[in-house]
């Protein structure tokens, strides 16, 4: 419900601190009083509002997530709650709208939500939480540091109403941190898993959008090769000497080459790919040794929030050998 300054993002112009204890009365264009509230002397007086839009919008992406996942699916939403009342009122008109047949969908209010949706996570089951954004934080941050000690390698994909999207990840208040090791020691532990995948989604999302088969392999592959990476225990350490975020991005590649290499079905496009995945896969040792080498020492890259290109290649990309056979498949 991000859409149209929904929610608590069309709320900033609409908070005032009142002056003098009254009514504070909302009037619609017709002069039809839609809300009132007494207040008193230094009361904070904040309201939000929800586009038809966008709620349309959100209940069509709750049941193409259900059905496209055959997940079940629960509106976090309170009826005992004038703000949530409202709003079920066009959830239900609106799933009217589709064809909910062999569908699971709930309406619960956040406690019984939260309960019924951890009881399935231990279960091993998937659960789809349909929140807007007011829970978004809860649900993509502490649910995976809780399960995996990091909101790094959580992928949260974004519909928009025009049929875009956007993919991204967590941990981005950990950054500093990193960054300040990597200037110190020469080791940075930014985990890109939640890249990766989001890579893969919008690869997909693309594939879906304009019909183009050749990005569907890539993103197939890159499923599997993500796979691959998490089941080989390739993400970064926190010690210097160990694996870092170049480590992984060198295993990652190695992967997806190696997966669209055997892919069957566009024999041009895994010829492609064939002697960069043989190549990455016979050098792997001398590149993982490049990669460690380079670490131990200070590294200037010109700064924080504008880093200096030339210097952020040179310490981002220490393996000679690794540039060797990107730059040669690139110019191939």
């Amino acid at each position: 419900l991000m859409a149209q300054k929904a929610e608590e993002y069309g709320s900033h112009d609409k908070t005032f601190e009142v002056a003098e204890a009254g009514l504070v009365r909302v009037v619609s264009a017709d002069g039809q009083t839609l809300l009132e509230r007494t207040v008193a002397a230094g009361d904070l007086f904040r309201m939000c509002q929800t586009k038809d839009d966008a709620v349309r919008d959100w209940v069509k992406l709750a049941v193409t997530r259900a059905r496209a996942s055959a997940t079940p699916a629960v509106f976090w939403l309170d009826e005992t709650r004038p703000h949530d009342a409202e709003l079920l009122t066009k959830v239900r008109a609106y799933l009217s709208e589709h064809d909910t047949r062999g569908l699971e969908l709930h309406v619960m209010a956040p406690a019984d939500a939260t309960r019924f949706s951890c009881e399935r996570l231990r279960a091993g089951l998937d659960t789809i939480s349909v929140t807007g954004n007011v829970l978004r934080d809860y649900l993509t941050d502490l649910f995976p540091i809780l399960e995996v000690g990091t909101s790094a390698k959580m992928l949260s994909i974004v519909p928009l109403m025009q049929g875009g999207g956007l993919f991204e990840t967590g941990a981005g208040g950990s950054a500093p941190k990193h960054v300040q090791q990597f200037q110190a020691e020469g080791h940075l532990r930014w985990d890109s898993l939640g890249e990766f995948l989001a890579l893969a989604a919008s690869l997909e999302h693309l594939a879906t959008v304009t019909g183009n088969a050749a990005a569907q392999r890539l993103a197939d592959a890159l499923d599997r090769a993500n796979a691959a990476f998490l089941e080989s225990d390739k993400s970064p350490s926190r010690r210097v000497g160990e694996i870092d975020t170049r480590g992984s991005h060198f295993w990652l590649a190695a992967y997806w080459a190696r997966e669209m290499a055997a892919e069957d079905g566009d024999p041009a496009l895994a010829a492609r790919f064939a002697a960069l995945a043989d190549a990455l896969q016979r050098e792997a040792a001398t590149i993982e040794a490049e990669l460690l080498a380079a670490q131990g020492a200070a590294q200037d890259v010109g700064g924080y929030y504008r880093p200096d290109d030339a210097l952020a290649s040179r310490a981002m990309r220490p393996s000679a050998t690794l540039n060797a056979l990107l730059d040669g498949f690139a110019a191939g």
